[in-house]
């Protein structure tokens, strides 16, 4: 039986790489030097998975203490830490220090934890090895994942699924283990993405009221009370990464509001919008999200659905099959889960969002509730595999049934080739900097307002070549200082940015010359000239300019 589970296992994780490899194309043949260099999110998600990989593994005490903002310290908490991301890049990191081999190596994994998830959880519910591959490809494949394409914390949605299988197993095994189990599950999602932790435990929380009423469960006090012990467990875990950003919070008074919230809602067209080839015709330009599930997911959800509403009870249902797990408690579980999930996207002026965000404490920390949509995605999933499920039973064909279900559900989902950029080549300039002692970057041009803060990302994935400590930085939270500064060393070289550099300990000046445009790259150069005698130059091949600051002009 053990030997059958690891065979199963190698073959599900080895079908979930050949297919991701394939909805990806071409990021496999640019394993080591594509990725979304096009966009300052794409940036910014390589350098984090880097940092944290790098940190890990020379002083994982600083974690939090990244390589931005200099002098400001836990600034990786200034958005999300990625921290099982980096986890899982480790030993990429270790073997090439090259900052895509290990982004891309992530982000694969992404999508064979995903389809193993889904895989998994649909075997256990519907008893059906057929069902649950064709589950796999419409939860890891969905088109909500690949417009996130330059975050990597949003493409970790595999611990979703995993989540739900081990609340199952509780349910139908309550035992001490089986809690913990379901905390840590949670505790790593939440690690992977702060928002898919949060709407695990949603979806374990609704699910559990559902099945208590449903299995007549709600005065059993061993049910309630592990049902706490995974939220102890899942807590106690999550608070020591979880105190920075309560004192980010508390120090600068970072919250999201709802004003903000609505501006990442959806719409109604954002259900009806896709970026796969099959659907991407429907794309509509006022959506404020991209949503739609997939027509196979949807048809076969909504099929689903009403296939499981037949059910009567668990007894019954297990008279007829030894396999399955479902009653119509678990399917009314998943639609209503969805249905609130779907309702929640809309944000404050739908009305339920706001109601969670002023009695709900973590929801203050979310800026983006059309990200639920993802909830709704593995509910017409699961419910997808029921109707497949029955459709296969019995059949005397069901094998090549189940196989022509997977290239319907690729075909209507795929989106390859997805769009990546070659990295470009690493100046000199920062081969240099990192066999120069450790000392304060500046970067150049610095960019200098809330539509040009993301510039300031191309310089921090510059930093994997060098980790230098940099003053620039880009991140959900700006501090106020930062803002204040960049007025003003936008100039530089002046005299006033010269003494703002000063006064942040500044060793290094680094000027991306290409980046001047007009009359302003002249302007720099002879600004240049003008305090040669405090800037001694290291490095002025192409058109990256590396400096040593050797003074102080008064």
């Amino acid at each position: 039986m053990r030997f059958r589970g690891s065979r199963e296992l190698v073959l599900v994780v080895l079908g979930a790489v050949l297919l991701a490899c394939l909805m990806t194309y071409p990021l496999i043949v640019g394993f080591d030097h594509v990725g979304r260099v096009d966009n300052n999110d794409g940036r910014w998600s390589i350098w984090v998975v880097s940092w944290v990989a790098h940190a890990l593994t020379t002083d994982p005490a600083q974690l939090f203490r990244a390589n931005i903002f200099y002098p400001h310290q836990d600034a990786l908490a200034y958005s999300e830490a990625n921290i099982a991301a980096g986890v899982v890049g480790v030993p990429v990191w270790l073997l090439t220090k090259n900052p895509y081999a290990t982004h891309n190596f992530v982000l694969l994994v992404s999508f064979v934890v995903s389809f193993a998830g889904a895989y998994y959880l649909c075997r256990y519910l519907t008893g059906s090895r057929q069902a649950a591959m064709v589950a796999g490809v419409l939860f890891a494949f969905c088109p909500f994942v690949f417009v996130r394409f330059a975050h990597i914390q949003l493409l970790l949605v595999g611990g979703l699924p995993f989540c739900m299988l081990a609340f199952h197993r509780l349910v139908d095994r309550t035992t001490v283990g089986r809690a913990v189990a379901l905390g840590a599950i949670l505790w790593l999602q939440g690690l992977a993405c702060a928002y898919y932790g949060i709407f695990g435990g949603m979806a374990v929380g609704i699910s559990s009221i559902v099945i208590a009423i449903t299995r007549g469960r709600w005065r059993e006090w061993r049910y309630w009370a592990a049902i706490g012990g995974a939220a102890v467990v899942s807590i106690a875990l999550t608070a020591p990464f979880f105190l920075p950003y309560i004192t980010l919070q508390r120090e600068t008074g970072f919250a999201r509001t709802l004003e903000g919230a609505q501006t990442y809602s959806a719409n109604w067209a954002a259900w009806t919008a896709s970026g796969a080839w099959a659907h991407r015709w429907a794309l509509d330009p006022s959506r404020s999200e991209v949503l739609f599930p997939g027509a196979v997911a949807l048809v076969l959800g909504l099929a689903g659905a009403f296939v499981g509403w037949q059910l009567t009870t668990a007894a019954a249902q297990r008279a007829a099959t030894t396999e399955t797990r479902l009653d119509r408690g678990v399917v009314l579980s998943y639609i209503i889960t969805g249905l609130v999930s779907f309702w929640i996207t809309f944000g404050p002026k739908a009305g339920l969002y706001s109601v969670l965000y002023a009695t709900v404490p973590v929801f203050s920390f979310l800026r983006a509730p059309g990200r639920t949509g993802i909830v709704v995605a593995l509910c017409l999933t699961v419910l997808a595999s029921i109707a497949i499920a029955r459709l296969l039973e019995r059949r005397r064909h069901a094998g090549w049934m189940a196989a022509g279900l997977m290239i319907v559900a690729v075909a209507d989902l795929v989106q390859a080739p997805i769009g990546l950029r070659e990295a470009p080549p690493t100046p000199s300039a920062y081969q240099e900097l990192a066999r120069l002692p450790v000392a304060p970057v500046a970067v150049f041009p610095y960019w200098a307002n809330n539509l040009n803060y993301h510039g300031h990302a191309e310089y921090m994935l510059a930093s994997t070549a060098h980790w230098q400590p940099l003053i620039n930085g880009y991140s959900d939270h700006i501090p106020q200082d930062f803002r204040d500064n960049s007025l003003i060393l936008r100039g530089f070289p002046t005299l006033e940015s010269f003494a703002v550099l000063e006064r942040l300990g500044a060793r290094y000046v680094v000027f991306h010359l290409g980046r001047y445009a007009g009359p302003s790259h002249e302007e720099v150069l002879g600004k240049i000239e003008a305090f040669a005698n405090y800037l001694r130059p290291i490095d002025k091949t192409g058109d990256v300019w590396l400096f040593e600051i050797v003074g102080w002009p008064r």
